[in-house]
């Protein structure tokens, strides 16, 4: 664990070389320092303070104030090196942790949506957070841990300069210290690695039991969430105090080590003066020396105990950085040339199968080095959602996707918009693949409007435009979605603010909001996953009216409402992940599964 602490450390202080590299300077000055003051104590000590109980006269103001300076001066020398020690360590660690997160933000908006599908959101915010941070963590030590280094190498100098006999005190005492700090990282090892997996399991939890409040509040289950909050923090309490009492025995032996050495020295020193082999002075020097060298091994003593929760949290986020991301197109690379007229789309062949999803503790276990036993919700059976789906679209035409729950209508409109990556099988706009597109032109393009609307806790037009709003264009998505009713009704009209999620508004109200958001950039080709169901049915009539006669665009509709499926040219009927029929309305009707599945929405509409 040590040396991939070690390797970790490096490969971060390489992100950021001048701050770290300034720490280190800083530490090397502060170990010489702190061996400089104790030799100057130890001269003072002969020079000035034993000649002065001895016979006052032989001591001079100026040696007094040569000894005055002497120590200043290797004070402000110490506290000049712990000054840089400390600002560029934090520094350090402070550029670290911004390039992670930064890091981590372009892989969680770069990565496909299948990331997120298997992904949790409580897993992802604790790599953000508390992952990050204890990433860094062990970078703080570091540059005193180094001093530590150079203040052994300084010290043993000094010690051996002084009288071999006494170093051989500090040959022994140093290396027992280090011993300690070793079997004292091997103990706490494993459970501060629990540490941080049930930081982000209680994490997890919470953020499913906030995001889920209502799910929460009208099923009664406050008193379950509570349950399942108090067993993960519980455990989680339970892996701090086993660290807590570790550390708590293995700190009072490191404290302890330094005064045994003192001790030591101490009668070892004492028999030397008395052999004329050292002077009071030298012992004054040596003591000081192991008095100062207590707090610097309890450093390091703290650098080894973070390494094990840096690699730990480490590895958690490499779960995130060993995605593949996807490779943006070169400028080489094939563009929708069809200008600002409606797209043509051909789907061929195109075959589905979603993620495994793993479960909550899955990925906090595996960092521990435990195997977890796969459970009922940990795979799937591998069965594809959808099975060698094939139709074409053309230009300006409206066609409606028909088919029961879990048929694969809403995996179908993914696929189309680019967000997921079909198994096989190509999705083609004008006869260019949407997954050679580069993003920023696939999205201007193509737009997908889902049934759940998500809103930020923003102004109208921001929510629309997600920018600085061309008001013209503004006015005209909110008239085609059919929005301007209500949005000129609010206090401050299109610059209102919804609240998060688009609380404030009704779902009818956030749908249509979000149709405008999707037509304000104008795309050739729209895909609207059952987007007006909150929407009564006149208004829908008004909105797919408009999409017809007043914008150029084709339009692929899940419908759920026989007026919608009446309105469009044509219905492509899925059942069971594969394409039963395509064609008319009229048409479809002698098929006995449409039929059925149109009788039901007639029936629901009643």
């Amino acid at each position: 664990m040590l040396g991939l602490g070690v390797r970790l450390v490096y490969r971060m202080y390489r992100m950021h070389p001048v701050a770290a590299s300034i720490a280190v300077v800083g530490s090397l000055i502060t170990a010489l320092g702190i061996v400089g003051s104790t030799i100057v104590i130890g001269r003072v000590t002969d020079s000035v303070v034993l000649p002065a109980f001895d016979d006052g006269s032989t001591v001079t103001s100026s040696d007094v104030l040569w000894g005055v300076a002497a120590v200043i001066a290797i004070a402000v020398v110490r506290s000049a090196g712990t000054v840089m020690r400390r600002y560029y360590a934090g520094m350090t660690t402070q550029q670290v942790e911004r390039s992670l997160r930064e890091r981590l933000s372009r892989y969680y908006l770069g990565l496909p949506m299948e990331f997120h599908q298997r992904s949790m959101a409580g897993r992802l915010i604790a790599h953000a957070d508390n992952d990050t941070m204890m990433a860094t963590h062990v970078l703080d030590p570091v540059p005193f841990t180094l001093g530590v280094v150079f203040l052994m190498v300084f010290a043993a100098i000094s010690l051996v300069a002084v009288d071999l006999l006494v170093a051989s005190v500090a040959l022994l005492i140093f290396p027992a210290m280090y011993v300690i700090n070793r079997i004292y990282t091997s103990q706490v090892e494993r459970p501060t690695a629990a540490v941080q997996a049930s930081v982000g399991r209680v994490s997890a939890i919470a953020h499913e039991s906030f995001d889920g409040a209502l799910v929460v509040k009208t099923l009664g289950r406050a008193h379950d969430e509570e349950v399942r909050f108090g067993s993960a923090s519980a455990r989680l309490r339970s892996f701090r105090v086993q660290v807590g009492n570790i550390r708590a025995v293995f700190e009072a032996v490191l404290d302890a080590m330094p005064s045994l050495g003192i001790a030591a020295v101490v009668l070892i020193g004492a028999h030397r003066i008395r052999a004329g082999a050292m002077t009071p002075g030298e012992l004054v020097q040596v003591t000081s020396l192991f008095t100062l060298l207590s707090f610097p091994m309890r450093v390091f003593g703290y650098f080894l105990e973070m390494v094990p929760l840096s690699v730990v949290s480490h590895r958690r986020l490499q779960t995130v950085w060993s995605e593949s991301l996807p490779e943006i197109p070169t400028a080489a690379e094939p563009r929708i040339s069809g200008g600002d007229g409606p797209a043509r789309l051909q789907v061929a062949d195109l075959t589905y199968t979603y993620p495994t999803v793993a479960r909550l503790d899955d990925a906090d276990e595996a960092s521990l080095g435990v195997t977890v036993a796969p459970g009922p919700t940990d795979v799937n059976d591998n069965r594809p959602t959808l099975t060698e789906v094939s139709f074409e679209v053309a230009e300006g035409e409206i066609v409606a996707i028909v088919g029961g729950t879990g048929a694969g209508k809403s995996t179908l409109c993914s696929l189309i918009a680019g967000l997921i990556e079909p198994s096989s099988g190509t999705v083609e706009i004008d006869g260019v693949s949407v997954a050679g597109l580069d993003p920023t032109h696939r999205t201007g393009q193509v737009a997908l409007v889902f049934q759940e609307s998500f809103l930020f806790a923003d102004s109208i037009a921001e929510n629309i435009a997600l920018g600085e709003p061309d008001h013209r264009r503004l006015r005209h998505a909110i008239e085609i979605a059919a929005a301007a009713g209500f949005v000129d009704e609010l206090p401050d009209g299109v610059y209102s603010v919804v609240g998060e999620r688009g609380v404030t508004l009704s779902g009818g109200q956030r749908q249509r909001i979000a149709l405008a958001r999707a037509l304000y950039r104008r795309p050739r080709l729209i895909v609207l996953d059952d987007a007006t169901s909150a929407v009564d049915p006149i208004i829908e009539q008004q909105i797919l009216a408009a999409l017809r006669s007043e914008l150029d665009v084709t339009a692929v509709i899940v419908a759920q409402r026989l007026s919608t499926i009446e309105l469009a040219d044509r219905v492509v009927y899925l059942d069971g992940g594969t394409v039963a029929e395509v064609g008319i309305h009229s048409e479809l009707l002698s098929h006995p599964g449409y039929r059925a599945l149109v009788e039901a929405y007639q029936e629901a509409a009643v």
